[in-house]
């Protein structure tokens, strides 16, 4: 299989074609050049076109966005908030001025307020505010999302909605009751290679039928222990963007079989009684087999991969290497690189994506059934971690309420 047919968005030489690998290497792509690729949109809860926001002198969109939680939120989504153009920041609501100051530029606070939490309502109340980045941990992020919604505002929820199902149904169901966009931070879906790939499996049909899909996601640095503690875990922190990642390349829904094995190799995740490190198995109905290895930790750099196998070709997208080789632990140099520095353009996009969904252009690309679908695989996972035994979703009265288990 050639890969001449459609290159990869990267400068690096793609494999011999004799190999049946097209090698993806992760691309550095401008946002502008972003939003003048292809766009690969899904149907998904009701939005209104336009909003509340202006124009200003030069006659493009001014929309007035707040943010929630900033002590919270991914460094790569801030610096995308901080750095693109087209809206007016009016409130940034978080307890911790230093992780504002530390966030966000003299120049940007000089035009933005800062409010507490308890001070919320100013922001629900403000007509001018026409979208709100929730960056806040799982529960808190659910219950803000509502209260948002039903000010009749957009929201970018960063993290974990909820853990309870009826809970993320109920925000969803909230969004389209108000007509407003609903986008969750699914940011791998943003990632150029990634999106590569995707239009290489179901536009070329390139791969033919998948057989088998294996990834690596271990960051860099660690997050801190107290962090950890509020995202819900490994698997609804980490492995849940792989779990959507996979369910989406794949085009499918729930696999008939989850199966995991994990352990705390920190002993402070040992307290928590949550795994660092664990691998997650499934099989689906069609016979193929996806493979996740996640870690909250690596060294040196984080090490994000993917491999894709089907019966007619496989694809492989690598780390970010000129020379293609990996030697953690030797005494080669080995490039450093951060996980929110691996994915800065696809928060990027995704933030992008946000403001085009407030201004009707686009569709959040996340529907309701990939959110539950995504939720209720790492559930299952969970729950195979601590029983040590395959979870199966064929079962149709097994629903995340009974999945979830919580370990005493």
């Amino acid at each position: 299989m050639s890969g001449r047919e459609d290159s990869a968005p990267s400068t690096s030489s793609s494999l011999p074609s004799s190999f049946g690998t097209i090698h993806i290497q992760n691309p550095t792509i401008s946002s502008k050049q972003l939003n003048q690729k292809h766009v690969i949109s899904e149907a998904s809860n009701s939005i209104v076109p336009g909003g509340l926001y202006k124009r200003d002198a030069s006659g493009e969109s001014n929309i007035g966005l707040a943010i929630i939680g900033v002590s919270h939120g991914s460094q790569a989504l801030l610096q995308s908030i901080a750095e693109e153009n087209g809206y007016h920041l009016y409130y940034i609501v978080e307890n911790q001025r230093l992780a504002v100051e530390t966030a966000f530029s003299e120049g940007l606070l000089a035009k933005t307020r800062v409010l507490q939490e308890k001070d919320v309502d100013i922001v629900l109340s403000d007509q001018r505010v026409s979208g709100v980045v929730i960056c806040s941990p799982p529960e808190v992020a659910a219950a803000m999302t509502l209260e948002t919604l039903k000010a009749g505002k957009a929201v970018l929820c960063e993290k974990l909605l909820s853990k309870n199902r009826q809970l993320v149904e109920t925000c969803f169901d909230e969004a389209d009751k108000q007509g407003k966009p609903l986008v969750c931070g699914f940011y791998k879906r943003f990632d150029p290679a990634l999106k590569y790939l995707f239009k290489k499996i179901h536009q070329k049909n390139a791969l033919g039928r998948i057989q088998k899909l294996s990834t690596v996601s271990r960051t860099f640095p660690s997050s801190s222990i107290s962090k950890i503690k509020t995202s819900g875990g490994i698997f609804y922190n980490a492995a849940l963007h792989d779990i959507d990642i996979a369910i989406w390349l794949l085009g499918v829904s729930l696999p008939d079989t989850v199966f995991s094995l994990g352990h705390a190799f920190c002993s402070d995740m040992a307290t928590l009684k949550d795994a660092d490190t664990v691998n997650i198995s499934m099989k689906f109905c069609g016979g193929s087999i996806v493979n996740l290895d996640v870690s909250q930790h690596c060294t040196k750099s984080c090490d994000q991969r993917l491999e894709l196998y089907g019966l007619q070709g496989s694809l492989r997208l690598d780390n970010q290497n000129p020379l293609c080789i990996i030697e953690n632990g030797s005494s080669s140099p080995t490039p450093s690189q951060t996980h929110n520095e691996r994915y800065r353009e696809a928060y990027r996009e995704l933030f992008c994506h946000f403001i085009r969904t407030i201004k009707g252009i686009s569709h959040p690309v996340i529907t309701k059934e990939q959110y539950v679908y995504a939720l209720q695989v790492a559930a299952a996972a969970e729950q195979s971690l601590h029983s040590g035994s395959a979870v199966d979703l064929t079962n149709e009265a097994v629903h995340v309420s009974i999945i979830k288990t919580e370990v005493t």
